[in-house]
């Protein structure tokens, strides 16, 4: 799944309007809430799950794909669920579905798909607790791609904010707190990019690949986000609420090393690392 940064590959939290432009600085995190910053999910330790038996994807078809989905999402589900419930929270799980075509109903209204500015190929709805997948037909361009299981991994972990309370800390959209908006946003992005790297790492030697499977992704932006908008108009670029060029692989290798939501703090970051 070779696609260049801000082409197809874009993961979107579902629901929220992003518009505005911010712009980073190099000074420490401002306060946030603590269901934010002193979440009790940062000291349950290493994941502590170390095998999936990932499907492979030869051909990149609609069979082979849903069959990944379904066998990396039991992985996710038993990964996480102990460690939500360390935290003190209720663990559920979250329902995947695969499309082909843009404008099926995800439950925060219909997928958008490629519409000029916007793109999502994957989105995650707090509402229904819905991963909605846009399965295109260059979307597996090489065999066995480490993409699939890497952006499923980044929607499941909006899913982990959503049941530790993250998300519904966030601060609302108005024209008078943008900048906060959408800083909020690149942070809320850029953990659920370190939260896959985690998966990703925990799991990694029983994947038997190669390690330049993984490095490709970190050298490329992550798990491949783009440009995203989700909501009520306006338009954006992924940079705006996803993070520069290059944060994004960084939090993502993070998570990797760490293997640990310890490490995917963003919000005690500061903003030279979450722009």
């Amino acid at each position: 799944m070779r696609i260049p940064r801000l082409a197809l590959m874009a993961g979107a939290l579902a629901s929220v309007l992003f518009a505005g432009t911010a712009h980073a600085a190099t000074v420490s995190a401002p306060a946030y809430k603590p269901v934010l910053a002193k979440n009790p999910i940062y000291k349950t330790g290493k994941l502590g799950y170390d095998t999936c038996d990932e499907p492979k994807v030869e051909r990149g078809t609609l069979e082979e794909i849903k069959n990944h989905f379904e066998v990396v999402l039991d992985c996710l589900n038993e990964a996480w669920e102990p460690v939500v419930k360390k935290a003190g929270f209720t663990f559920s799980k979250p329902s995947v579905q695969v499309i082909t075509k843009p404008g099926a109903q995800t439950g925060c209204g219909p997928h958008p798909g490629p519409q000029g500015f916007s793109y999502a190929q994957a989105m995650y709805c707090p509402t229904n607790k819905k991963i909605t997948f846009l399965a295109t037909a260059n979307l597996v361009e090489e065999k066995n791609d480490l993409a699939l299981m890497a952006n499923l991994a980044h929607e499941y972990s909006h899913h982990i904010q959503q049941l530790t309370g993250m998300i519904d800390a966030l601060t609302p959209y108005s024209r008078k707190n943008q900048a906060k908006f959408l800083d909020e946003r690149r942070r809320l992005e850029l953990q659920a990019e370190c939260l896959a790297g985690v998966f990703i790492g925990s799991v990694w030697h029983s994947l038997h690949r190669q390690e330049t499977d993984f490095t490709y992704l970190v050298k490329n932006s992550g798990t491949g986000h783009g440009l995203s908008v989700i909501g009520v108009g306006g338009k954006t670029s992924g940079e705006q609420t996803h993070g520069s060029s290059t944060n994004p692989g960084r939090w993502l290798k993070r998570g990797y090393d760490t293997e640990s939501a310890g490490g995917c703090n963003t919000w005690k970051a500061p903003k030279s690392q979450v722009s």
